[in-house]
């Protein structure tokens, strides 16, 4: 009786312990990339995106929608997507729905902490490896808003 008590409290604490670490780097806080952020940094074409143009901007994705609004709440992007899981980084697909309709987007998606990296293609570029973004790419940091 002891030992499967002692086996109780131990296994009590290590799962105590994992939920206060919170969510592994790289794993998702969360089955799904729902939720609601800012935008933290951005890199267009290998180039920093100015602190002012993303300034106050957020992003909110559901089940299957990506919008962006600028600081004025203004939308400047909207998509539908799909993301599988199944690979590391995550891959996402894209069809926007504003301001350009029905345009592709191939890109990854990865967690580190409360941050979600998204990386994707420019039209005529090509889907990205890394989180850095080159000719035809286009990168973000994405800060978790926690309700």
């Amino acid at each position: 009786m002891r030992a499967l008590t002692s086996a109780f409290v131990m296994l009590a604490v290590a799962l105590a312990a994992s939920v206060a670490a919170g969510p592994e780097k790289g794993k998702p806080p969360g089955k799904s990339i729902k939720g609601r952020f800012t935008v933290v940094a951005g890199e267009k074409d290998g180039e920093k995106v100015p602190d002012d143009h993303i300034k106050g901007s957020l992003v909110v994705f559901t089940e299957n929608t990506i919008t962006g609004h600028d600081k004025d709440r203004k939308e400047f992007f909207g998509a539908k997507y799909t993301l599988d899981m199944s690979k590391t980084p995550w891959r996402i697909s894209m069809v926007s729905t504003a301001p350009k309709k029905d345009e592709k987007a191939e890109g990854i998606v990865a967690w580190d902490g409360d941050d979600l990296k998204l990386c994707y293609a420019l039209p005529g570029g090509k889907t990205p490896t890394s989180f850095s973004a080159k000719e035809k790419q286009q990168c973000f940091v994405l800060r978790r808003i926690k309700e």
